[in-house]
């Protein structure tokens, strides 16, 4: 057996910044050398976590900070396989502490969750403290780093006395085994019977509750992808992914639509904490002192009231740059130029002299409000047709009396009047979101 680094870490909360590690190298045989230290995580230490762990914030005030120990965490697992219960959270938690200080962290990874799954299946729970309790293996000092760390390595010593340990361990340590990739709660036939289509996807907590919903154009490639994220954020989720299920939609378009719906009627907690941060530019307009009404991008924390999103400063520069040009507006008074008196006609040709006050402010409002209307159109009454989850079956979107009805699935073979469609529509609730997606494809709509 290859000499592993038995690793351990207690955590402040949802910042996941280390306050407790325990790391014991173990050859096989015996123990042969360990370390362990409370960390000062240069924060506060919610009662919540004093509650679970009885760290402090007393007892960290005069422990040495992660970049004074890293050296010795470093050493202590060189030529190590790092072995822990949930391997990829204390994993990552670790990697993220020394990319913080600005070091690499690089080690081969062993799970000690999956590796019990392949020796002993068949167990109710694989945690720390029900598979110990099952297996009659003490722990001591639960939730301190040490102490799990000392029970994670008297789980190993009792797998070791099956015969078929080796082959499990091999088989768990394979290049391509993504053994150490896939969370630990999670099976592995679950995410081998993901899709490569477009559609939606699910995962679940040990209680079958929804956690997150995302969207793909490949599914099983971007379920994969999450498993290989690094963030604190995300390895907080991962560890508790026990369960992955995904509806299959056909193209990316539906999978948009599909994923709106599902997180609106779920509420998922990871989507919910990554909403709060809206991600996004937004087309806003506001009158200056003379009266005159400018159109400019903010970015979407800074505005409530926005008349279109964009997912990218680019995207939406080109778009007012379009509607400068196609309503003849200033670019000064677009945000296209700054620090300017009168616009620059070599670089835009559009503007009639609204800033030169050349032309009236009433005519240059009219303008701005004529391509607001454009923006804010309703969307065309219609279908968009799509390719279906099947070979043989087509997808449709509905717009009706301006507003997104919802969308819909028909058997390819079957030909369906106009005033019947509406019999395959799966309701939808209209929003400013599902809008703004639609809007990027109203060429594809098809009047009925």
């Amino acid at each position: 057996m290859q000499k592993i680094a038995v690793v351990d870490i207690e955590t402040n909360g949802a910042a996941n910044r280390i306050t407790d590690i325990a790391v014991i190298v173990y050859d096989g045989n015996q123990i042969i050398d360990e370390f362990k230290s409370l960390v000062n995580p240069g924060g506060r230490i919610p009662s919540f976590i004093t509650a679970l762990t009885g760290i402090t914030e007393e007892m960290l005030y005069d422990a040495p900070r992660f970049e004074e120990i890293a050296d010795e965490v470093y050493n202590i697992t060189q030529d190590c396989i790092f072995v822990a219960h949930s391997v990829n959270f204390d994993y990552n938690i670790i990697r993220s502490e020394f990319q913080n200080i600005g070091r690499d962290f690089q080690r081969q990874k062993l799970c000690s969750v999956r590796l019990s799954r392949k020796v002993i299946p068949g167990h109710k729970s694989y945690s720390l403290g029900n598979i110990c309790g099952a297996l009659h293996i003490p722990i001591y000092d639960r939730h301190r780093a040490y102490g799990d760390a000392q029970a994670t390595l008297r789980l190993i010593q009792h797998l070791q006395t099956y015969e078929h340990f080796e082959n499990c361990l091999e088989q768990a340590m394979h290049a391509r085994s993504q053994e150490a990739t896939i969370p630990s709660g999670l099976d592995k036939e679950e995410f081998e019977r993901l899709p490569h289509a477009p559609g939606i996807y699910y995962f679940y907590n040990d209680r079958h509750e929804i956690i997150y919903i995302g969207k793909a154009k490949n599914i099983k490639k971007r379920v994969l992808s999450h498993f290989y994220n690094t963030s604190r954020y995300k390895s907080s989720m991962l560890r508790e992914i026990a369960h992955v299920d995904f509806s299959v939609a056909g193209t990316e378009l539906l999978a948009l639509l599909m994923e709106d719906s599902e997180i609106k009627r779920n509420f998922p907690k990871f989507n919910i904490a990554s909403k709060n941060q809206i991600k996004g530019w937004a087309l806003v307009s506001y009158y200056n002192r003379r009266g005159i009404l400018n159109l400019g991008i903010q970015n979407m924390t800074k505005t409530s009231a926005p008349h279109r999103i964009f997912y990218g400063m680019l995207e939406a520069r080109l778009f007012v740059e379009k509607l400068v040009e196609e309503y003849r507006l200033c670019p000064r008074y677009c945000q296209l130029l700054e620090n300017v008196t009168n616009c620059d006609s070599s670089i835009y040709n559009s503007c009639d002299g609204i800033c030169s006050h050349s032309e009236s402010v009433e005519n240059y409002n009219e303008k701005v409000r004529a391509a607001l209307a454009f923006v804010e159109a309703e969307l065309p009454d219609g279908v968009i047709k799509l390719k279906g989850r099947q070979p043989d079956e087509d997808a449709f979107v509905r717009i009706k009396n301006g507003k997104y009805c919802g969308y819909g699935f028909i058997p390819k073979n079957e030909e369906i009047r106009n005033e019947e469609i509406d019999q395959y529509l799966i309701s939808q609730s209209d929003n400013m979101n599902v809008r703004q997606i639609l809007k990027n494809t109203l060429h594809l709509i098809e009047k009925i």
